[in-house]
């Protein structure tokens, strides 16, 4: 079994590494991980190359360009990334008859609808991200429905942190800094843990004995139980430092909640990002994956992994 992981500098290619070297399964996977240094993405050469030398039977694509508001002067990039990467990632694996899991956004979306998107939904997303992103979508998705040889996984999720750069560790960054903080309360998601996006993916993709489990090909949304709002998250986020004992100017009272109309970005967010995940709950099954313990296909509430985030990063030192 040979897996190629795409991105391993981001937060979700780092959770892979963590969750693959968790894993004991009975027979031996052999796992790549490439960043920018080792594969070029915007070079359609480098990639044909990288997946002809390595032969992966699974190949996941955590690599993404997700700088939203560059992305507004940087079109060609984000395509290039999120768009044309994928679809020769994807041409390869319909071709040589291997799973290709990669990871959209809730940004293909406008927002607009009421309740929670279905996969299925019309994607019309906002800004050059979002269109650079359902492109993506759309490519993989032509790509397979030519071909009956390989399966393909594009997991939808929102808000994502992780190892790396992103909202919560914003957040905690300028709760040090300032005694008030005023956070957009109008835009609602879901936060989503990139470990456990790691975890629910490989409960997809692999049987307990580490051979490749089939599943219907398709988009699916990928995201934990409940919703909130940046504001909400914001000041979760600002009560679990404190609990675990970070000195902090802000406290989570004085955390302004305010529209999103008084932060205006150069590109615009959709205000309703909420993802119901019944297919993908349908697809794991109630089944178990290898090393159960680190593959539960279970979807906790978004509180209680935040909560158990910031607790980690303040027993590392990291806030």
């Amino acid at each position: 079994m040979k897996v190629l992981v795409f991105g391993k500098d981001g937060q979700l290619g780092k959770a892979f590494q963590q969750v693959f070297s968790a894993l004991t399964p009975p027979h031996p996977i052999h796992v790549e991980f490439l960043g920018r240094a080792e594969c070029d993405l915007c070079n359609p050469e480098a990639i044909a190359t990288t997946l002809d030398k390595f032969k992966p039977n699974i190949i996941i694509n955590s690599s993404a360009y997700t700088a939203v508001d560059k992305a507004e002067t940087e079109v060609d990039l984000a395509y290039a990334i999120n768009a044309r990467a994928p679809e020769l990632m994807a041409a390869y694996a319909a071709e040589h008859g291997a799973t290709f899991l990669h990871y959209s956004t809730d940004y293909v979306f406008d927002g607009e609808k009421y309740g929670f998107y279905l996969e299925d939904d019309v994607r019309s997303p906002l800004g050059v991200y979002g269109k650079s992103k359902a492109a993506g979508e759309e490519g993989i998705a032509r790509i397979f429905a030519n071909s009956k040889l390989g399966q393909y996984a594009i997991l939808r999720a929102s808000w994502v942190y992780g190892d790396g750069g992103n909202f919560i560790r914003t957040i905690l960054r300028l709760a040090k800094e300032r005694e008030e903080l005023k956070v957009i309360a109008d835009q609602y998601g879901v936060p989503t843990s990139a470990q456990w996006l790691a975890q629910v993916s490989l409960g997809l993709t692999l049987n307990q004995d580490g051979s490749i489990k089939h599943f219907p090909s398709g988009i699916y949304h990928a995201v934990p139980a409940g919703e909130t709002t940046w504001h909400g998250l914001a000041t979760l986020a600002v009560s679990a430092a404190i609990k675990a004992g970070v000195a902090l100017k802000v406290q989570p009272g004085l955390i302004k909640p305010i529209p999103a109309t008084e932060y205006p970005l150069p590109a615009p967010r959709p205000a309703n990002s909420r993802m119901s995940t019944d297919k993908l709950q349908s697809a794991l099954g109630g089944s178990r994956s290898y090393n159960e313990a680190q593959q539960s296909p279970e979807f906790p509430q978004w509180e209680q992994m935040v909560q158990e985030y910031v607790s980690r990063l303040a027993s590392r030192g990291e806030i």
